[in-house]
């Protein structure tokens, strides 16, 4: 049997890099594709170091060069997670900000995904999977740039698992929670690039961070694994599974809700951006209490 290929974007950090390389440690062939030469580079030196074969290449998913590159190469299983994180108010963001967030997030990894699909298609098999998040499902205030990309993404999702399907090309989403790999907190600080006038923003974010406490990763890499493996099949995986029940209570509550009510009243996400401290995670011995909240 021919092995398969395994094309993972945005392997440069975070989740990214730890399931490129917990797939290449089980004997995977693995593409881990990162948005810039450095990348390239401290990949290298880091596989090296500990002993894991994978080839690392330059894929910038927002850079038509490196996308028609990516084309030539016979991939079996795409794992699309590059992405990035714009954090603030829908009113306060630049214009600027807020189409890069969807560039990289949506129209990025989906230019990217056609011609593989088609490939796919001529094969009549292959795996496409989405990294989504729970910001895809349910939407907080002042995540609202990054909720609305990954809303789209999982509105292109779906409807690309019902246009495969007669092919036999699978399609699937994860769903991370809040996990502690820097990047929700990047979130809350890439105010820091706008070119706008502060004195007109609405909220003052230097007093704002990511509103949830966060998990370890290491449970986001162990599921995607099994996702992209086969060793689960089901299409939405929310990790942790702890917060479904709370997921489809938010979207649940969205039937109910009145567009005049709580008007005057902070919002209670908003105001633990406030209290919280940036980069927070559960105390010790206490984790699947957090996880029960969520």
């Amino acid at each position: 049997m021919v092995q398969e290929t395994y094309l993972i974007t945005g392997a440069g950090t975070g989740f990214g890099k730890g399931i490129a390389f917990g797939l290449a440690e089980q004997g995977k062939k693995v593409i881990a594709g990162v948005e810039t030469m450095s990348e390239v580079s401290a990949l290298e030196k880091e596989a090296k170091e500990k002993e894991i074969e994978l080839q690392i290449e330059k894929l910038d998913v927002t850079d038509p060069a490196d996308r028609e590159r990516a084309w030539t190469w016979d991939i079996d299983v795409l794992l699309n997670n590059a992405g990035i994180s714009e954090g603030g108010s829908l009113a306060d963001i630049p214009e600027e900000r807020l189409r890069n967030q969807f560039e990289v997030n949506v129209f990025g990894p989906t230019l990217l995904t056609q011609k593989i699909a088609k490939e796919m298609v001529k094969k009549q098999r292959g795996k496409i999977v989405f990294m989504s998040s729970v910001s895809g499902l349910m939407a907080d205030p002042l995540s609202g740039p990054y909720g609305g990309s990954k809303f789209a993404l999982e509105a292109f999702a779906e409807s690309l698992s019902k246009e495969l399907q007669e092919f036999n090309v699978q399609v699937a989403t994860i769903n991370p929670g809040p996990y502690l790999t820097g990047f929700n907190d990047r979130e809350f600080e890439a105010w820091r690039m706008w070119r706008d006038n502060p004195e007109e923003r609405i909220f003052d974010y230097e007093q704002l961070a990511f509103p949830y406490e966060q998990l370890e990763p290491e449970d986001v890499i162990k599921e995607s694994i099994k996702v992209l493996t086969g060793e689960t099949n089901d299409y939405r995986n929310v990790v942790p599974k702890a917060m479904v029940p709370m997921v489809k209570k938010r979207q649940k509550e969205l039937w109910d809700k009145k567009y005049d009510e709580n008007l005057g009243e902070r919002h209670e996400l908003v105001q633990k951006s406030i209290d919280i401290e940036p980069a927070t995670t559960p105390v010790k011995g206490i984790v699947n209490k957090i996880k029960d909240k969520l």
